[in-house]
């Protein structure tokens, strides 16, 4: 029998003990008088005198993360949303409930009744005059309350990493900080929050694969979202100005430390804005984040301290290739020269691609990395953002930016093409790329069109990736860390 059967068969045991004691080891509820954390921060400065002449009494509940026993008299912690406090048994006080405490493992959920103190070390304590078991946890915590070591485990069972890591817990405390504050923006700035399908006839938005599933009582295909953006601009058309969504997304995609096929993004249009317009707002939205979850305009990255004052510095593609990726005008205007790069730097499908993807695969390549930010990458090829508006004077690149920040791609924005006869050729070579065998080509929406040909305002849209957002306020190198239940290979 391993270790972690012995530990299991033992609490078992206890289990049983308790049953035959009459009590009902997994009770419906226990009504407490304060929660730990307004216990800890009520009273963590009030001195031990003081503390006694009051003759507080609290009914406390939480989980056992420490215990130790000393014949009749025993101590012991609780925790209950991440906050800590020490409970004091003795046995003269809890009469034959001391039973209780004999039967007691790390892990379990107990509750107790009776007066606050400080014991001599000065810790704030409950003198237990009442104890009530509450839940029997049969499994050991991780490795004695040290943590999880494994780290695909801690992603696994992240029930785990979050019982024995405060830090963890930490990160999505402030995940939750920022959609709050980023609702908080957008509602104060006029915006509706509004809901757009999941499940899609045509998977548009964006370029990117999608997954795909079926309706059984319809008997038709349908595509799990890549993005809301084609429903959200006909909203607009619809006549709501500004609407944002904080969706999931789900791409039929490669995983990484900054990929992972389901994620979160928030998703924005806002009508008579261009990508000018929407830089300055983006500029605003991520400091005043910052400023109200971190405190400050500065995030600390990895060795990195990325400083948030603006203006943030606006750069083209074609001059981050140049200027960041050592490229030359002349290869740059040069599709085999952009070819024999490629194969040098072993870009997939090199030989099949075209001169504007090929821009963009050595722009991840060469530049991207390189991009710590925050920057504006501006002025992306036409054929790579099909629902964008060219620019005026320069008909091959667009009215778009993506904020990079730290090598990531945090934003991405589009001066929205509202042009429908425009749109209907975007989409007619969007088809001929897909027949050619571009897997992340976009489909013909023709609802989509007939929605814009019924009059679309000039419009600014943006998608802000609410995990990689996650990862730099957090200092977070993986994707995974942010996630809650990330997507992982099943266990052979």
């Amino acid at each position: 029998m391993s270790t972690e059967e012995e530990y299991i068969q033992q609490r078992r045991l206890k289990l049983q003990k308790l049953r035959d004691m009459g009590l009902d080891v997994y009770p419906r509820r226990y009504d407490f008088s304060h929660s730990i954390t307004d216990i800890v921060s009520e009273l963590h400065e009030i001195p031990a005198e003081v503390l006694e002449a009051k003759h507080r009494r609290e009914r406390v509940s939480g989980r056992i993360v420490s215990l130790r026993g000393h014949g009749k008299v025993g101590f012991l912690h609780l925790q209950q949303d991440g906050a800590r406090l020490q409970v004091y048994i003795r046995k003269d006080l809890l009469g034959d409930q001391f039973a209780i405490f004999d039967c007691l493992d790390l892990g379990d959920f107990i509750g107790v009744e009776g007066e606050l103190f400080r014991t001599k070390t000065g810790e704030l304590t409950v003198k237990a005059e009442k104890l009530e078991f509450l839940a029997k946890a049969l499994r050991p915590l991780p490795e004695k309350w040290h943590g999880l070591q494994d780290v695909e485990l801690r992603y696994r069972q992240r029930y785990l990493d979050l019982i024995s890591s405060p830090e963890v817990r930490g990160i999505f405390e402030t995940r939750s900080k920022i959609v709050r504050e980023i609702r908080k923006y957008f509602d104060s700035h006029g915006f509706i929050e509004v809901e757009t399908p999941m499940m899609q006839v045509i998977a548009g938005g964006a370029l990117a694969r999608p997954f795909k599933t079926h309706h059984n009582a319809l008997d038709m295909d349908l595509y799990m979202r890549i993005a809301p953006e084609l429903y959200l601009k006909r909203l607009t058309v619809g006549g709501l100005d500004r609407v944002y969504e904080i969706n999931r997304n789900f791409r039929n995609e490669g995983i990484s430390t900054m990929h992972n096929p389901e994620f979160t993004m928030l998703e924005f249009y806002i009508a008579y804005y261009d990508y000018q317009a929407l830089m300055e707002l983006t500029e605003d939205l991520i400091c005043k984040v910052a400023a109200d979850v971190l405190g400050k305009e500065e995030l600390d990255y990895g060795e990195k301290k990325i400083s948030l004052k603006r203006p943030w510095q606006r750069l083209t593609m074609r001059q981050a290739l140049v200027d960041l990726g050592g490229l030359t005008t002349e290869q740059l205007n040069d599709t085999d020269a952009l070819r024999a790069l490629a194969f040098e730097k072993k870009v997939k499908d090199a030989a099949k691609l075209s001169r504007s993807r090929l821009i963009a695969e050595l722009f991840e390549e060469l530049v991207e990395p390189r991009l710590d930010g925050p920057v504006f990458l501006i002025e992306h090829p036409r054929e790579l953002s099909p629902l964008s508006k060219s620019k005026p004077g320069d008909p091959e690149v667009v009215e778009r930016f993506e904020l990079y920040m730290a090598g990531m791609e945090i934003a991405n924005a589009y001066s929205e093409l509202n042009d429908p006869v425009d749109q209907r050729v975007r989409f007619e070579e969007q088809l001929r790329a897909h027949e050619a065998g571009d897997q992340e080509a976009h489909s013909m929406d023709e609802d989509y069109v007939i929605a814009m040909e019924h009059g679309m305002p000039p419009t600014g849209g943006e998608g802000i990736g609410i995990d990689r957002l996650t990862m730099l306020f957090t200092n977070s190198s993986s994707i995974r860390d942010v996630i809650l239940f990330p997507l992982l290979k099943p266990k052979p």
